[in-house]
């Protein structure tokens, strides 16, 4: 049976699963490394939606007082 689970592996190299898995026996699994920094789904799905006030003049100008200076 092959099954792929979602999981993070540390920088020590510790393998953290996302979910629970219960297993009859060990197993043998192959870990695939995503050299892509994790950033939540639910963030990249906001995104355009947000976008879209983010990027009206108003929002520049409420904001540019913490943009440093040129």
């Amino acid at each position: 049976m092959l099954k792929s689970i979602e999981a993070i592996v540390e920088k020590d190299g510790e393998v953290r699963l996302k979910e629970s898995v219960h297993l009859a026996c060990a197993c043998r699994a192959i870990v695939t490394i995503i050299d892509e920094p994790w950033v939540p789904e639910t963030a990249l799905l906001s995104e355009p939606a947000l976008a879209e006030d983010w990027n009206l003049p108003e929002e520049d100008e409420a904001w540019s007082h913490l943009q440093q200076a040129k």
